[in-house]
């Protein structure tokens, strides 16, 4: 969600004023104390005024942020992005994914992606998504940017804490293959994604269309014998 705020914030009666920020699964307070509140465990989020009441497991938490923004952050904490939110697919969204996911996610997909292919897909895709299990997968990312369309993604999924695949791992792989990172997204809790695309500068455009390059003919050079200046005998003859 990455929204921010400087406020005074009350927690179980202690008070301070600090930095507050609204992150895709929790929300976090810095000040004279320092709270996470994971969003799975918020009971209640409330709007009193100016203030933002969150109520989670038996504590409670208030961030004064004025009227407009208590409303908005209140809002997202109680509809949160689904997982494909996050993810950027869209019903217009052509999909592939390569690897091993789970179920839950693939029905996901189905239900909302205009097209999903299991395995390399033939023709460039919008957003792929690779399973990497270890380091040696990574080695694909190179031929896996061929394979989406030039402003697409893909998303690398690994397993969170574990060696075989680190965070640096995707990171060095992504550069190698000439990717930009972007995005890091909590994918389920066991596993994290990371999103690359091509930068900017290397995306082919498409070309224009036939009736945007060509203008029209010109009747006079097409049609030979109409709007020729006339001949010395024609001339005579009007004479």
């Amino acid at each position: 969600m990455g929204l921010e705020a400087l406020c005074q914030a009350t927690l179980d009666g202690a008070r301070s004023r600090g930095k507050a920020l609204l992150e895709t699964t929790e929300l976090i307070f810095r000040g004279d104390f320092r709270v996470r509140v994971p969003l799975g465990e918020v009971k209640r989020a409330d709007v009193d005024g100016d203030r933002l009441v969150i109520r989670f497991g038996d504590r409670q938490l208030a961030l004064e942020l004025g009227p407009a923004e208590a409303q908005r952050w209140g809002l997202k904490i109680r509809n949160p992005p689904s997982r494909l939110d996050k993810l950027g697919v869209k019903p217009t969204s052509r999909v592939a994914v390569l690897g091993r996911l789970d179920d839950d996610f693939l029905a996901e997909l189905a239900a909302r992606a205009a097209a999903v292919a299991r395995g390399a897909p033939r023709t460039a895709v919008d957003i792929l998504f690779y399973a990497a299990r270890a380091r040696a997968d990574l080695g694909r990312l190179g031929e896996l940017r061929a394979r989406i369309a030039p402003d697409g993604a893909v998303w690398v999924v690994r397993p969170k804490g574990q060696a075989a695949v680190t965070e640096s791992d995707v990171m060095q792989a992504g550069k190698d293959a000439g990717l930009v990172d972007v995005k890091v997204a909590a994918f389920s809790p066991t596993h994290t994604a990371h999103k690359f695309v091509i930068p900017v500068g290397e995306r082919a455009t498409r070309p224009a269309t036939a009736t945007a390059r060509s203008p029209r003919p010109d009747p006079s050079r097409t049609r030979p014998g109409r709007n020729r200046p006339p001949t010395a005998r024609a001339r005579d003859r009007r004479a």
